[in-house]
C-alpha cells in the first residue's frame, strides 16, 4: 500500500459525501470511479463502510433536532409517530437487504454497465417528476402518515440496485405520495440514518474477517473525507432543492451515465 492508495481512498470518500444525500447514487458513483481507478476493496466493503462518515455528517448537522425528538418522544404523540414512521420506512430495506446481501455484493456491485443504465434511467425519471404539476399535501415530514412512510420504505428498496440512488428513490416516492420537495428531502435525510447504519453494521458483520489493517486504514481516510463533504451537502441541500428542484441532478446523472457507458465500451 502506498500514498496513491490513500489518495484514491480520500477521493472516493469525497465522492461518497458529496453524492450520498443528493439523488445521483453515491454507490453508483463509487463503483464507477473505483472501476476506472482500478480500486479494489475486500468484498466491496469500502463502498459500504465508508458511509459511516456520511452517517456522522447527518447526525452532526441534525444533532439539535435529534435531541429534540428524543426529549419529546415520551410526551408528544406527533414526535412518536414521526420516529415510528422512520422505523417503519426502514423495515423493508432491512429485511430485503439482509436476504439479498450476497447477490447485491457479488453480482450487482460487479456490473458497472448496470450502474450507467440506472443513472440514465433515473435522470429521465427525475426530469419527469420535476416537470409534474404536483399539489403537495404535506409540507412537514413530521406529518407523514405511517402507510405513506411504509410505501416510501418499499420504494427505497429499489436503491439496492447501484445507480438508482437511495435518496433519489425516497424523494421521488415521497413527492408522488404528496410531499413537497423540502419535506421529501428532509424525510430522506432521517431515513438515511437507520438505513445506512444498518447497512454499515450488517456489512461489517459479514465481511470483518476479510478486512486487513490496510483495509481499515483506507476506510478511515475515506470516512474522514465523506464526513467533511457530507456536512457541506446536508447543510445546503434543502434550501437548494426547495428553490431549484432536481433538474441539475437529473442532468448530472444523464451525463455521468452516458460518459461511463462510453468509457466502458472503449476501455471496459
Amino acid at each position: 500500500m502506498n500514498i496513491y492508495n490513500f489518495l484514491e481512498a480520500g477521493f472516493l470518500g469525497l465522492v461518497e459525501g458529496m453524492t450520498e444525500f443528493i439523488p445521483v447514487s453515491s454507490t453508483g458513483h463509487l463503483l464507477l470511479v473505483g472501476h476506472f481507478l482500478g480500486f479494489e476493496s475486500a468484498g466491496k466493503s469500502f463502498e459500504v463502510l465508508v458511509q459511516l462518515g456520511a452517517i456522522l455528517a447527518i447526525l452532526s448537522v441534525y444533532a439539535a433536532k435529534i435531541m429534540t425528538l428524543l426529549r419529546d418522544f415520551t410526551s408528544d404523540a406527533k414526535t412518536r409517530r414521526f420516529v415510528l414512521g422512520v422505523l417503519v420506512a426502514f423495515l423493508p430495506a432491512a429485511l430485503i437487504g439482509a436476504l439479498a446481501h450476497g447477490f447485491i455484493k457479488t453480482v450487482l456491485f460487479e456490473t458497472p454497465m448496470l450502474v450507467c443504465i440506472m443513472l440514465i434511467l433515473g435522470g429521465f425519471i427525475l426530469l419527469w417528476v420535476d416537470g409534474l404539476d404536483l399539489k403537495p399535501r404535506y409540507h412537514n415530514a413530521m406529518d407523514f402518515s405511517l402507510p405513506m412512510c411504509l410505501m416510501i420504505g418499499f420504494v427505497q428498496c429499489l436503491a439496492m440496485v447501484p445507480g438508482v440512488s437511495r435518496s433519489g428513490s425516497t424523494i421521488v416516492g415521497a413527492l408522488l405520495l404528496g410531499a413537497d420537495k423540502r419535506s421529501a428531502a428532509e424525510f430522506s435525510f432521517f431515513l438515511a440514518m437507520p438505513t445506512m447504519a444498518g447497512a454499515f453494521a450488517y456489512d461489517l458483520y459479514k465481511t470483518h474477517n476479510q478486512l486487513s489493517f490496510n483495509d481499515g486504514a483506507l476506510i478511515t481516510v475515506g470516512f474522514v473525507m465523506a464526513f467533511i463533504s457530507g456536512v457541506f451537502v446536508v447543510r445546503y441541500l434543502l434550501d437548494y432543492v426547495s428553490r431549484h428542484g432536481f433538474k441539475l441532478f437529473a442532468w448530472w446523472r444523464l451525463i455521468v451515465g452516458a460518459a461511463g457507458m462510453a468509457a466502458l465500451m472503449v476501455w471496459g
